[in-house]
């Protein structure tokens, strides 16, 4: 029986979506966009094209969103060798990869960006594999990252849980028939992410690890 543990990793294991908020906002604003910050906020989790259409709609001027995303990146690469993680993650990863678990990251990042993330993570060596942004088709909310992450994990639904922070993550993860695990590391709601899916709700990584003999981790496959 293979366990799959997948995560995302902006704002669940690697404090960034206030960055990316930020990068965002300025990238909108150069292209004549005024988009409240609160929306770019809720929009973080969706990949780059997604974001652009969720908060801009069809009618924009779509030839403008390759310098959109262009703009959001290179001002966020600017904070790459500062990254800071989210408290407990790499321990959490390293726990899980103890009791046996597979550890895939699941993320719509891709590139340098995901270089920068991993680096900052420092987990490698628990890290099993990565189902990035450049894999599929569809990003979150749609099924298909957390379906190729358990593809590399070579698990089932049944053996599997996703952990993320976003009301994206956990959509996509009930909609591949994986167990949801929310934290509030990304600045959404409780409720939000519980009426997104969410089987369970930790502050952070640290607090999940703390509780994670209680947790439905522990639970799923016989584990524990």
């Amino acid at each position: 029986m293979v366990r799959a543990a997948m995560f995302d990793v902006d704002g669940t294991l690697v404090d960034t979506n206030y960055l990316h908020v930020t990068a965002w906002w300025e990238a909108f604003r150069q292209e004549g966009h005024t988009v409240p910050m609160v929306a770019v906020h809720q929009a973080i989790g969706l990949g780059s094209a997604d974001l652009i259409d969720h908060l801009l709609g069809p009618a924009r001027d779509r030839e403008r969103d390759a310098r959109i995303s262009g703009t959001h990146s290179a001002l966020y690469a600017t904070h790459f060798e500062r990254l800071a993680v989210v408290d407990g993650a790499a321990d959490l990863l390293r726990a899980l990869a103890a009791q046996g678990w597979k550890v895939v990251l699941a993320t719509s990042a891709s590139g340098s960006e995901l270089a920068a993330l991993r680096r900052a993570l420092d987990a490698d060596d628990v890290i099993t594999d990565t189902a990035s942004a450049d894999d599929v088709n569809e990003g979150k909310p749609a099924p298909a990252p957390i379906r190729h992450a358990m593809e590399l994990a070579g698990g089932t639904s049944a053996e599997a849980v996703y952990v993320g922070d976003s009301v994206w993550d956990m959509k996509a993860a009930t909609s591949a028939s994986v167990t949801a695990v929310a934290l509030l590391s990304g600045g959404i709601a409780r409720q939000e992410l519980v009426e997104a899916g969410a089987a369970e709700v930790y502050r952070n990584p640290a607090d999940l690890l703390a509780h994670l003999d209680s947790s439905i981790i522990s639970r799923i496959g016989g584990a524990g």
